[in-house]
């Protein structure tokens, strides 16, 4: 069975490749719980990341939003100290004005899944990469994804980031085209 040759033999990553990425995802609290993950994991690998996540998940209440929203300089200070996720204090700031911003974005649009799906009309761009090296890190999609959500004040969302989150939601199929998830 083959797969995106950036997946390494290590069960995490092939459970991940296999049930999660590129799948599309149109529930908002996943949608957060991703935006979340891909902002912590700038600068680091996914790896890194999908070891901590039950952590990131504990520690930041399931990704509920409407709490994190509310998280006072204790919780902070808490997140700090938790050795199980990445402790970066700017992340953890961003988090919580993100999940402020995120609520802003579904007053306004009556979802965020509606909102950032508008970017692709709704629908996952399917593209045909027979290589990973084909793959961009950026497009004129996720550029403009990444303006429009920092004019709406959200933070450590850039557009390689905004990227990564589309790939991981399936609002694009990054899969390459010999891979087996290619056609699910």
């Amino acid at each position: 069975m083959e797969r995106c040759n950036w997946v390494t033999t290590d069960e995490l990553y092939i459970k991940y490749h296999d049930e999660e990425w590129g799948k599309p995802v149109y529930d908002d609290q996943t949608i957060f719980e991703f935006l979340v993950l891909e902002s912590f994991q700038a600068g680091l690998s996914w790896i890194t990341i999908l070891r901590k996540r039950e952590n990131f998940r504990n520690a930041f209440d399931h990704f509920d939003y409407q709490k994190i929203a509310t998280y006072t300089d204790e919780k902070i200070e808490e997140l700090m100290n938790n050795a199980g996720i990445v402790r970066n204090r700017l992340k953890i700031l961003a988090t919580i004005n993100n999940a402020q911003r995120f609520m802003e974005v579904q007053q306004e649009f009556g979802s965020f899944s509606k909102y950032i799906w508008g970017f692709v009309n709704h629908t996952p761009i399917v593209n045909t990469f027979k290589t990973i090296k084909e793959v961009p890190a950026t497009t004129d999609i996720s550029d403009g994804l990444a303006k429009d959500l920092k004019k709406r004040g959200f933070k450590f969302l850039g557009s390689t980031v905004i990227y990564a989150h589309m790939q991981a939601t399936g609002m694009v199929n990054d899969h390459i085209t010999s891979c087996f998830c290619y056609d699910r």
